[in-house]
């Protein structure tokens, strides 16, 4: 009973919400812990982020965005390429009266690394939990920047079909964009 309580007031908050379609890009820092077996090493790249949502920025939203990560660094074989991820999430924001509106995230993606570690495809895929909280700071009616902090828990395929691990990481992300509202 409690579910549906609450299922009916998101759909009734976002029904009367001043809700509108965004689409957003921005810059990303991402650091991974990656953990495989018994080692462990950390990773940090650059990514791109393109999004496109539907609500409002001082109540409820629904978020999809791609992920595009510049893999410079090593993170299974000195051969890795880029990475790509999908991902869907609930957002909650607040106006509480100040210049930014906070706001709290959580959803889940999946995606690939082109990686030659992974001898039968090519590349790995990956699944992920996303927890985020940030501020939108209104630029205007329909432009607002984002700055935000969000954590990744993600499971990798098995690199050894053979074996019983596979690789997990704990990814923190920094990430600042522009979002335009209509």
């Amino acid at each position: 009973m409690k579910k549906i309580i609450l299922l009916l007031a998101l759909i009734t908050s976002l029904l009367n919400a001043e809700s509108t379609i965004y689409f957003g890009t921005g810059y990303a820092y991402n650091s991974e812990l990656i953990t495989y077996g018994e080692n462990e090493w950390t990773v940090d790249n650059n990514a791109a982020q393109i999004k496109v949502g539907y609500g409002d920025r001082k109540a409820y939203a629904v978020e999809l965005s791609l992920d595009y990560v510049d893999n410079s660094s090593r993170i299974f074989d000195s051969n890795d390429g880029k990475k790509y991820g999908f991902n869907v999430e609930l957002l909650k924001a607040w106006d509480i009266g100040i210049f930014a509106n906070p706001y709290l995230k959580v959803g889940f993606g999946g995606g690939y690394l082109d990686t030659p570690a992974d001898l039968h495809n090519g590349s790995l895929t990956y699944g992920s939990f996303n927890l985020g909280a940030g501020f939108f700071i209104p630029l205007g009616k329909h432009w607002d920047l984002e700055v935000a902090y969000e954590y990744k828990n993600t499971s990798y395929q098995k690199l050894d079909l053979n074996s019983s691990d596979s690789p997990s990481s704990h990814l923190n992300i920094g990430y600042v964009g522009i979002n335009f509202r209509f």
